[in-house]
């Protein structure tokens, strides 16, 4: 019971050990330089961030080009871009196949369908959905073509022919059939102009903790600057417009191959701010990066007949989706993080003199003579 009014005093002992004098030196080293290099430097921890800045984001696309499909035509920005209002997402066609005037009836199903395929009428059970395909069987078994017979169906005919189109042979067939796989691989969307058009993005990033707001397009007089700059990462930075072409290639893909099947490319905008320097040193970073290499929707459009018959042109949109990210963070010093930082780094140090007494207490080959030395009553 006498024990609980003992006093208890700390005593500095000093202790000629060049090994635990050497590993003390560095542990306090070790916490400094924690203190200097990852704290105050890298990290900036006598800052105070916002890492959840609001975020609005406006996109539009200019261009046209002219596709052979269906007789020479005119597509521009309004016919090509999904959603005509463009925000974080927005999806350019690149190629389609056309299905027009399509009609609900019968007909057969397209032998590309496996569960449409047929030998005899058996094969084809009335009242049953054809699985992947087009619409529903009517117990019969018809010729397709000359080499395959498929189901007949009741739905919107006729069905639609996924084909892809080939690029024009660069010779006669025989050399062709030598190139096999170039001539297999070899196609072109329909829509291979959609490379040159321009890709506008304007947005603001607000940081409510700092009330700061920032825009990524370039403070200028000139009102014809963003009509003829293109975006370069180091000749044209601060340009908002960017070339389809060249965002394709930055996510490490060749635009004529990804057109033809579609495919999804992340943007990524990055801001970085430091408040504590002039705010011109507040810039958006862009990056690239591929999300998906297939990328198609159907839509079509319906009409009236001269016989009050209902018909629909069928359009299946092959494309490239571009995902906007935004994401920033900004800091500024306040006195609250910077204490804690010190105070961190502090407590480090006391925790090098605390390992030290550790190893002469219980690892050193002389510990009872320093426990003796350190602890006497």
């Amino acid at each position: 019971c006498g024990s609980l009014l003992d006093y208890k005093t700390a005593k500095f002992s000093l202790t000629r050990n060049r090994r635990v004098g050497l590993l003390h030196r560095l542990l306090q080293l070790s916490a400094l330089g924690y203190l200097l290099g990852w704290v105050l430097l890298l990290r900036k921890g006598y800052q105070e961030r916002d890492t959840a800045p609001r975020v609005a984001v406006v996109t539009k696309v200019k261009g046209a080009v002219a596709a052979e499909a269906a007789g020479r035509r005119l597509w521009d920005a309004a016919d090509l871009t999904w959603p005509p209002q463009g925000g974080n997402v927005l999806f350019l066609v690149t190629h389609f196949f056309a299905t027009v005037q399509q009609a609900q009836g019968t007909c057969p199903e397209s032998p590309s369908i496996l569960d449409g395929m047929c030998t005899e009428d058996a094969d084809c059970p009335m009242g049953n959905p054809v699985v992947h395909g087009n619409g529903i069987k009517t117990g019969k078994c018809l010729m397709f073509n000359a080499t395959h017979s498929t189901c007949e169906i009741y739905g919107w005919c006729p069905v639609e022919n996924g084909t892809l189109p080939r690029a024009p042979e660069i010779g006669p067939w025989p050399l062709c059939k030598t190139l096999l796989v170039w001539c297999f691989f070899s196609r072109k969307s329909l829509l291979a102009e959609v490379e040159n058009f321009t890709l506008f993005i304007k947005h603001t990033v607000h940081f409510t903790k700092f009330n700061f707001s920032k825009c990524n397009t370039l403070q200028t007089s000139d009102p014809s600057y963003f009509k003829s700059c293109i975006y370069d990462p180091v000749f044209n930075p601060f340009c908002p417009v960017f070339r389809v072409r060249d965002m394709v290639e930055a996510a490490g893909q060749n635009f004529g191959d990804l057109a033809l099947l579609g495919g999804s490319i992340r943007v990524l905008i990055e801001w970085n701010c430091d408040l504590d320097h002039s705010t011109t040193q507040c810039q958006p970073q862009y990056s690239f990066s591929l999300q998906d290499t297939k990328y198609n929707f159907r839509t079509a459009s319906y009409y009236w007949g001269s016989q009050r018959q209902l018909y629909r042109n069928l359009l299946k949109l092959y494309g490239i989706r571009f995902d906007l990210s935004v994401h920033g963070q900004a800091g500024k010093f306040s006195i609250v993080p910077t204490t804690v930082s010190f105070g961190t780094s502090i407590a480090f140090f006391g925790a090098a003199t605390m390992v030290c007494d550790l190893v002469l207490l219980y690892l050193d080959s002389k510990a009872d003579l320093y426990w003796k030395g350190k602890f006497e009553e």
